[in-house]
């Protein structure tokens, strides 16, 4: 995948995002109109730690564009392992990928779950496009909830399949505003809610890293016995702090991303 193309495949990341959350192209303007360019930190994406699906094939076309890894993440009480990847341009996002371990599942929910990917295609699998293809499985909103008593990440990604979970405003590259409290009150100000489990800032200065986000609001999903309203996608801001050296720090903090990781909770 050459340049060019991982840009198109950015782009229509994006333009799947925004269908799904389209309060983020509303925030994404607010702060467009007050910035010369709004810079996306990292996009986030969910899979299941399934060989067929899991990190590494969600990786292979970032990899084949540039991409390397640099950094992983565990979190247990949620079970989940995360990794994030870097191109060498500034300019395009971070990746982060997480993980669900399934077989901290009950078995019937594991059944499910390899039910599921086994209806994917062999060419689906392997298309550059996997990462934002969707939702290739039939399920019952019954099904969603037997996975939603036990994972609420387990119960998102098999309603919506695989694509962005979030998109980030990198806040250091804002003109209008210093700091992640101006960018939370700006957007409360507007009437947006923001997620405040472990408090509206996640991290700290010490920690290199403070982030905090939207919450998910509700979207239709069509299940295979009715249609349902639940927690869609979310828009993130993180502001980065330098490093002894004077870099800045372009890890995650496992503490802050755990609580962020519940914008999509149902509530």
């Amino acid at each position: 995948m050459n340049k060019s193309e991982l840009t198109e495949m950015l782009e229509a990341m994006w333009q799947d995002y925004l269908a799904m959350n389209p309060e983020a192209r509303q925030i994404h303007q607010l702060f467009s109109d007050l910035n010369y360019q709004v810079i996306n930190d990292h996009i986030a994406l969910r899979t299941f730690d399934l060989e067929e699906v899991n990190i590494e094939q969600m990786a292979r076309p970032f990899i084949q564009a540039g991409y390397e890894p640099a950094g992983e993440y565990h979190f247990k009480a949620k079970q989940l392992y995360a990794q994030h990847f870097q191109h060498r341009d500034p300019l395009l996002p971070k990746v982060f990928i997480s993980q669900l371990m399934t077989e901290s599942l009950s078995s019937d929910s594991q059944l499910l779950i390899h039910n599921m990917i086994a209806e994917l295609e062999p060419e689906q699998l392997v298309a550059d496009n996997l990462c934002y293809s969707g939702r290739a499985w039939d399920l019952s909103y019954t099904e969603y909830q037997q996975l939603l008593e036990q994972s609420e990440y387990a119960a998102w990604l098999a309603a919506f399949g695989f694509r962005p979970n979030h998109f980030t405003i990198f806040v250091n590259a804002l003109t209008s505003h210093n700091s992640i409290g101006e960018v939370n009150q700006f957007l409360k100000d507007k009437g947006f809610r923001l997620n405040t489990a472990g408090g509206e800032i996640k991290g700290s200065v010490e920690a290199r890293l403070e982030q905090s986000s939207t919450l998910a609001n509700p979207v239709s999903v069509h299940f295979s016995d009715c249609e349902a309203e639940i927690p869609g996608c979310y828009y993130e801001f993180a502001r980065r702090y330098p490093l002894d050296d004077g870099t800045l720090y372009q890890g995650f903090v496992t503490a802050s991303a755990d609580k962020i990781f519940e914008s999509t909770d149902t509530r």
